[in-house]
């Protein structure tokens, strides 16, 4: 079954559309593994810190199905899809990895451009995918991490509640 890499972002009420991400994600696809979580300053324009973390799941679903998903339950946070390229989100739900497959869903490719340009993406998938190799790239994500050229000033790690009561709900 392919394991699919899923970036999870938030600057508005962002603890409470994370929490609310990860439980739906569960509801969508059962069990989700997730990264360590990282607040990072806006990328692009001035705005609050996003919340970011990647998760994983194991699917048989399409990638086009999980993208649609995804998209889903974005709208049920209120995100509004044709804003700003970089502007203030109540949730982004990228598809970064599908497999070890290098191609594109909706003209978006895959593995995700996102994972080599910021630290936000690459970091947290370098954690919870460390042996994990980009497709395209052939390096494992922790080699990459390790060789991250890019900005990663303002991403520093956090441990919200949020997380603590989302891994309780799905223990219990």
């Amino acid at each position: 079954m392919p394991r699919a890499w899923i970036s999870i972002g938030s600057n508005i009420d962002a603890h409470s559309n994370v929490a609310g991400a990860i439980r739906e994600l569960r509801r969508a696809f059962g069990d989700v593994m997730l990264s360590p979580v990282y607040e990072a300053r806006a990328v692009g324009f001035e705005g609050p810190a996003f919340v970011n973390l990647v998760a994983g799941i194991e699917t048989e679903l399409p990638a086009a199905e999980v993208v649609r998903r995804l998209g889903d339950i974005e709208a049920r946070f209120g995100r509004i899809r044709g804003e700003a390229a970089f502007s203030s989100r109540t949730l982004d739900l990228d598809l970064l990895t599908y497999g070890n497959t290098a191609s594109s869903v909706n003209g978006k490719p895959l593995p995700r451009e996102d994972i080599l340009k910021y630290a936000f993406v690459l970091r947290p998938l370098a954690e919870v995918a460390p042996a994990e190799r980009h497709a395209l790239d052939g390096r494992t994500y922790a080699e990459l991490w390790s060789a991250f050229g890019g900005d990663t000033t303002g991403l520093k790690p956090v441990a919200p509640k949020f997380l603590e009561e989302a891994e309780a709900e799905n223990r219990g």
